[in-house]
């Protein structure tokens, strides 16, 4: 579905983005999910697969994350991916249903000797027809347009938070520099995405900053991922805080995103495997309409994909390219034209194990 009556703004005030906080909580996810169904099937998602290709002893000290070599979270250290391993499980994470192949790196930024490996990936995902995405860190201009040279789509790099917040999170890159490697990918003519994290002990008044500074980019992300905090043993923050964010806020995020950014595909990502199968429901409602689809994320637990599965036939949605179907302990169920989503695939075989 696509529509030409709903505005994009880029101009977003601190006060309008904090009116709809105040919003009744049934009012604001009407308003979210009358704007998603002008433009959006209401009952389809995107689906992608994210592929740690190399795991741990990251230079930054992100507060958050099992990969930074300042914290003990008893990871352990993967080299870079051989091309053929990443393009072999592309194969499987497509068969499962995945339009979309991402590729994480825990890298502050690519250094030159890598390059090579990381564009050869890139080819060889997409001449599986698929879409690619990237994270690699920060990019600068000539690593940007060697990317899109190679034919990657999309360039993951959350700005994870506000910016007064942020230096309570990150101390070894700039809330600039995120800005700046957005805007190279923008350059080189990548898509965008970009979001961030909640439930890091930020205040509603950080998540507001957080949506006005994604929906007053020069560009809205094409994505944007709404995580919510994973805890990891180790980390900062797993010794700092001790409540979630509430499960309204959080679906507040996901309808505000939705609203401010109309076009952009909200993505369900981090932080699911906490969530029941009502708060994903209500989070659809408010407007996501794509997820991370498999057991894991880079380093962290994610539902099955069997249960993702089950979760959509009951709810009646499908991703954009196949009708999903459940699987039962026989094989598959329903129409043989359902099939290509599942057929030929482990659930345990699909995702790179990254611990």
């Amino acid at each position: 579905m696509t529509s030409t009556q709903i505005p994009t703004r880029y101009d977003w005030s601190y006060q309008e983005i904090a009116a709809y906080f105040d919003l009744p909580f049934n009012d604001l996810i009407f308003q979210a999910q009358s704007i998603h169904r002008e433009i959006f099937d209401p009952n389809k998602v995107q689906l992608s697969t994210l592929l740690s290709i190399k795991t741990g002893k990251c230079p930054e000290d992100c507060a958050y994350c099992s990969q930074s070599n300042r914290y003990d979270t008893g990871l352990s250290y993967e080299e870079l991916m051989e091309v053929e391993a990443v393009v072999e499980a592309a194969k499987e994470a497509k068969a499962a249903g995945s339009e979309r192949y991402c590729m994480g790196a825990a890298w502050r930024s690519p250094k030159g000797r890598d390059m090579a490996k990381v564009t050869a990936m890139v080819k060889g995902v997409k001449a599986l027809g698929m879409e690619t995405c990237m994270t690699l860190g920060m990019l600068n201009k000539d690593q940007a347009n060697e990317l899109a040279e190679a034919g990657l789509d999309y360039y993951n790099h959350n700005l994870d938070t506000s910016p007064e917040y942020y230096k309570q999170i990150i101390s070894t890159r700039k809330y600039q520099d995120r800005l700046d490697t957005l805007q190279h990918v923008r350059d080189a003519g990548m898509k965008t995405c970009a979001g961030g994290i909640v439930g890091m002990g930020e205040t509603r008044d950080d998540r507001i900053g957080f949506l006005q500074q994604l929906a007053n980019l020069p560009a809205h992300p094409d994505s944007v991922p709404i995580n919510q905090l994973v805890k990891i043993e180790g980390t900062p923050l797993d010794l700092t805080l001790e409540e979630q964010i509430d499960s309204f806020e959080f679906i507040r995020m996901i309808a505000i995103a939705r609203i401010l950014m109309p076009y952009s595909y909200v993505r369900l990502s981090a932080g699911r495997e906490t969530m029941n199968d009502e708060m994903q429901a209500l989070a659809f409602f408010a407007g996501a309409n794509s997820l991370f689809y498999g057991d894991r994320l880079l380093t962290t637990d994610n539902p099955e994909s069997s249960k993702d599965r089950q979760l959509f036939k009951r709810l009646g949605i499908n991703n954009e390219e196949h009708v999903i179907d459940d699987l039962s302990d026989d094989g598959l169920n329903g129409d043989p034209q359902t099939q290509s989503v599942s057929a030929g695939t482990s659930e345990n075989s699909l995702f790179y194990n990254a611990v």
